[in-house]
């Protein structure tokens, strides 16, 4: 039988995996950010948002792991200070498409 949902590739979405990173200190980068959450799961992607004329930190990223339940265990392992800095991880929610 043909998989059903042959885009999801036995991955769960993208949007189940990633979790939105407020607060974060302007000097955090994203090994600081990937260093602190990869202890409840496989990270497969990590960005702190920069300005893009200055380069310079916006105050929040996103990390997106493997697996959806990865995000709950971080979740669960609330207060996170990264960098010396209390944050605030929120699931992440996709920009609607206009």
């Amino acid at each position: 039988m043909k998989d059903v949902l042959p885009y999801m590739n036995d991955q769960e979405p993208e949007q189940f995996r990633k979790l939105f990173i407020g607060g974060l200190d302007y000097r955090s980068t994203e090994e600081s950010l990937k260093n602190h959450f990869e202890e409840w799961g496989e990270i497969v992607d990590c960005v702190v948002m920069r300005d893009p004329n200055t380069k310079k930190s916006r105050g929040f990223g996103f990390i997106t792991y493997k697996k959806a339940y990865m995000v709950d265990d971080a979740q669960a392992a609330r207060p996170h200070k990264i960098d010396g800095r209390e944050v605030e991880p929120k699931r992440a929610v996709p920009r609607e498409v206009c």
